[in-house]
């Protein structure tokens, strides 16, 4: 069963997503604050990350790191109910982002694309230099493209 840590600060996100994940087949860990995430990331590793961007103060690239760096092989989605983030996303090297509210089969199509991805096809895909943050805003033909904005 494949682990999915998913942080969020709005606890209804949390029951929510977390309920939809479950159901889907999801070994799912919670947390409300990034300082959570990278303690439960320190101590284990999930096979995926879903993030809350907003958890994150607009500068605050050192708490993503906290994410990343332990495990540079987990894919990121990151979620965030502000608008214009694309930028914000690719500086932080996430895999996709998604604005709320969350389109949920399009989130699965992500999160089953992802953690089908072997971590050699990952490292390939994010050292490409016409890399981009997906950002998935709209319903996905076949397999999952980099839609971007």
């Amino acid at each position: 069963m494949k682990q999915i840590l998913l942080a969020d600060g709005d606890i209804a996100i949390r029951e929510t997503l977390g309920k939809v994940l479950l159901s889907d087949q999801y070994d799912v860990m919670f947390a409300d604050t990034g300082h959570d995430a990278a303690a439960i990331i320190k101590a284990g590793r999930p096979d995926l990350v879903l993030f809350d961007l907003d958890l994150l103060d607009p500068d605050d690239v050192a708490a993503f790191d906290l994410l990343s760096k332990p495990h540079p092989a987990i894919p990121v989605i990151a979620i965030t109910a502000m608008s214009l983030q694309p930028p914000r996303a690719a500086a932080l090297g996430v895999d996709a982002l998604m604005e709320k509210p969350l389109d949920i089969p399009l989130l699965l199509q992500a999160i089953r694309y992802y953690l089908a991805e072997s971590e050699t096809e990952r490292a390939d895909r994010l050292n490409r230099l016409d890399f981009k943050t997906a950002v998935l805003s709209e319903p996905l033909q076949g397999s999952l493209l980099p839609v971007t904005r």
